[in-house]
């Protein structure tokens, strides 16, 4: 059994922290709270977003970059780590030689809803992707089978749910022609 450290943490302790276990934490109030290793399908969904936003990004010529697992601060002793995300390329620049952190908001952020993630997706995460001003929070949901797109207006997410053959609607690629069953599918082998 992993056991994390009792003693809190600040953000700036939280970027130097290393237990040489190879785990993956996300900071909540100062607290280490440890990630469960991602399914395959997890990783297969996350790809198939990867690879289509960069061929999107590329095909417009964006000034754009996509990270899988990078953190990004939500407060003052708070990290989140995201499935995915889409920042510029001045944003990148800035954490360069640093810890993957990013402490200005990316443009848009993927997370994948695994049964141990549900109410960190849904709940924690919306409110604090908001508060730090993400424009473009997407939750794929293949437990449910749907993808939610959640635009940042005035402050709080407007929520507009895809499921099936329905093309996902998205505000920072809103060219991109995918559908919601087509994500799901790649979730599978």
């Amino acid at each position: 059994m992993v056991t994390t450290p009792v003693k809190n943490l600040t953000f700036e302790e939280y970027l130097a922290y290393d237990d040489g276990s190879g785990f993956h934490y996300e900071l909540v109030d100062g607290r280490l709270e440890l990630m469960n290793p991602p399914t395959i399908e997890h990783f297969l969904i996350v790809d198939f977003l990867d690879t289509a936003f960069k061929a999107e990004i590329k095909r417009l010529s964006l000034p754009w970059l996509t990270f899988r697992e990078t953190g990004v601060r939500t407060g003052r002793n708070k990290s989140r780590l995201t499935d995915l995300s889409v920042v510029t390329q001045e944003q990148a620049r800035e954490l360069i030689n640093l810890s993957d952190v990013f402490e200005s908001s990316p443009l848009l952020i993927v997370e994948v809803v695994s049964p141990d993630s549900i109410k960190r997706d849904y709940r924690y995460k919306r409110s604090e992707y908001a508060a730090v001003e993400v424009p473009e929070y997407w939750i794929v949901d293949p437990l449910e089978k749907k993808i939610s797109v959640l635009l940042l207006e005035e402050g709080f997410y407007e929520e507009t749910v895809f499921t099936g053959d329905e093309k996902i609607i998205s505000q920072t690629f809103p060219e991109l022609a995918i559908a919601v069953a087509q994500v799901l599918k790649a979730g599978n082998i």
